[in-house]
């Protein structure tokens, strides 16, 4: 069963409280260090942050999922600008309007699938605040980033499978995926390109007709 975001954040805020409240006590009063007075630092300097940080980070973790997130760099306004756009008919656009995708659509579709996939994502994530901050993203114009950002590497079928697996009798049904179907399944052909199922975002052309 999860736990509700607005719970664990009143309790990370609650814990806070408690432990800061102690502290205050403690500073103030300056009690002799008897049992009652270690068990009580115990709780304000351990087991309340502690519990502060956990819930804390749930809380940050759960909502670096959401389109709003994502949207919160200008650089990427146009991708979310699109999958909020009921009109657009792109891949991006067509499962965010999905309930199983919805306002997390930009996390579910490129997080890592493995075992510790909401982890690693976020650590890659990391690098993406570098280039924003430290590397002139946040200066760019949009005119720019459709220029000079890119995907850190080719988006993978596996992705795409998690949902369609190309194994159920109707996706093999269609003959562009059964003449395909080993390529798709190795990767060597993308499901999500102008010649199958069009770029998940809108794209832009280079003067040689390369799409970003």
């Amino acid at each position: 069963m999860t736990t509700h975001p607005s719970i664990l954040a009143c309790v990370a805020l609650v814990s806070a409280a408690i432990a800061a409240t102690i502290l205050v006590v403690y500073l103030v009063r300056r009690p002799s260090l008897g049992g009652a007075t270690k068990l009580w630092l115990l709780l304000g300097l351990g087991v309340f942050p502690i519990l502060t940080a956990g819930s804390g980070n749930i809380v940050g973790f759960e909502a670096t999922k959401e389109r709003s997130f994502c949207a919160s760099c200008h650089v990427m306004t146009v991708h979310t600008a699109d999958s909020d756009d009921p009109t657009s008919v792109t891949l991006s656009s067509r499962h965010a309007r999905n309930k199983l995708f919805g306002a997390e659509d930009c996390y579910t579709c490129h997080a890592d699938y493995g075992m510790y996939g909401t982890i690693l994502t976020k650590w890659g994530g990391l690098k993406h605040v570098y280039n924003y901050y430290l590397r002139g993203y946040h200066s760019m114009t949009i005119e720019e980033a459709k220029k000079s950002i890119r995907i850190n590497h080719p988006y993978p079928n596996e992705n795409c499978m998690q949902c369609h697996s190309t194994k159920n009798l109707l996706w093999a049904s269609k003959p562009d995926h059964k003449a395909i179907l080993s390529d798709v399944r190795d990767g060597k052909i993308s499901c999500a390109s102008g010649g199958c199922h069009g770029f998940a975002h809108p794209s832009w052309l280079t003067p040689d007709g390369r799409a970003l």
